[in-house]
């Protein structure tokens, strides 16, 4: 794809976006903190608020007109979204409110019934918080082990250190596939070919992949897979698991009410069938149909054109953070196939606080995220308190890349000067 192709992606799509058409503080806003959550194209903003003005009842329990379009567009969206990850059944996504959720869903319903003392869990210093603390708490409810695979001298994952953690006590692999600190990208189907091997299961933390690329999960093979809405698109309060059918099927319930049943009895109970068992109560309605027009919606302009985009755009901002001294970026350096590294930069700056050139780049209207991003033990391993992260997607621009990049360079040039 050539550069011309890419702007013209760029500039088709940013119309899509609204809230991208405004000034902050005066000037005018360039969003660099797609990582922590992405814009919502008026395609998905249209949906949600169709589905309150003409659609608004409850799924799954009514015969009458509102109740059954609620419910066939409920379930057209998990549709969208099992084909987007290419599920082998609709039956294998599962709604959640967000990753996190996901990710405690299996903690609880799989790991607190299948591991026990002395089982392995292998996880990653680079992990999210979510991806860490639920298997914290099932570890000490079942003595269970954690392990933790660390990185090579590029700051990728190590995955000769990977192997030779994994035993036969392993009975979990649990790995982001794109992290949102250091921006590698984690081979998975590797290495859920190798913990295969090992008879572990794997979980793959998706959130930082699925709406920046194509994302197959009978290609990667894993068990599990979980997303979030907010971040591909969508509106917040709704995710999801993908979870092998055989797998979900022999899971026991994570919450009880209504929806997950089948039949209830004073002294029992019968679960509905998957993904249903899953789903207890008033799922978020409108926003999982919205996120099925944010499906929709990225497969019109297509993951691969949006991957091929964002690794243009990445080369160029890494090209422009490098040019400017003492400017530590963490991660690898990206390359021309977009192999290594997603669309995101996570950077110090000697002798300046992250927050502080976050809140200098907000005066100027442009918006990066300061703070550990829910990595804490991988900021300690590198002995910071926190970093500044640029995160970019299909709907930045060059020119934006070029304004964060001179102001960037004033605002440091402004400390230095405070500091002489």
């Amino acid at each position: 794809m050539t550069l011309i192709q890419e702007k013209i992606l760029a500039n088709k799509v940013r119309s899509d976006f609204p809230i991208l058409h405004q000034e902050v503080n005066g000037k005018p806003l360039i969003y660099l903190d797609s990582a922590a959550t992405s814009q919502k194209p008026l395609a998905v903003l249209d949906t949600l608020r169709n589905y309150y003005e003409r659609d608004n009842a409850n799924v799954h329990r009514g015969a009458h007109t509102l109740s059954v379009r609620a419910t066939e567009a409920y379930e057209s969206a998990r549709d969208k979204v099992a084909k987007f990850v290419n599920a082998a059944s609709r039956q294998e996504i599962v709604f959640t409110r967000n990753a996190t959720e996901a990710i405690n869903l299996v903690a609880y319903s799989w790991g607190l019934n299948h591991l026990k003392a002395g089982d392995e869990i292998l996880l990653s210093v680079m992990e999210h918080h979510s991806n860490l603390v639920p298997w914290q708490i099932i570890a000490q409810k079942t003595g269970a082990v954690i392990k933790y695979v660390g990185l090579t001298d590029t700051e990728e994952l190590d995955l000769e250190h990977f192997n030779s953690l994994l035993s036969e006590k392993t009975k979990l692999v649990a790995i982001v596939h794109v992290s949102n600190t250091l921006g590698c990208i984690n081979p998975v189907e590797k290495i859920v070919s190798i913990a295969h091997k090992n008879g572990a299961k794997v979980l793959i933390d998706a959130c930082q992949s699925v709406p920046h690329m194509p994302v197959d999960v009978q290609a990667i093979g894993c068990d599990w897979l979980v997303a979030s809405g907010h971040k591909m698109c969508a509106p917040t309060g709704v995710g999801f698991l993908y979870g092998k059918q055989e797998l979900l099927e022999e899971m026991p319930p994570f919450l009880g009410g209504g929806e997950m049943i089948s039949e209830v009895f004073l002294d029992h109970f019968t679960c509905g069938e998957v993904p249903h068992k899953f789903e207890a109560g008033t799922p978020a309605i409108g926003e999982a149909i919205a996120l099925g027009a944010a499906v929709d919606y990225l497969t019109t302009i297509g993951m691969d054109k949006i991957h091929a985009y964002e690794v243009e755009l990445t080369t160029y901002l890494f090209e422009k953070l490098e040019q400017i001294p003492n400017l530590r970026i963490y991660g690898p350096k990206p390359t021309k196939d977009g192999k290594i590294r997603a669309a995101l930069a996570s950077f110090n700056v000697r002798e300046i606080h992250a927050s502080d050139l976050s809140t200098l780049l907000d005066q100027e209207g442009i918006a990066i995220r300061s703070g550990h991003h829910c990595t804490q033990p991988l900021h300690r391993l590198f002995e910071a308190s926190g970093s500044a992260r640029a995160s970019l997607s299909f709907y930045n621009t060059r020119e934006e890349i070029d304004v964060f990049i001179k102001v960037l360079k004033e605002t440091i040039d402004f400390f230095n000067s405070v500091m002489e």
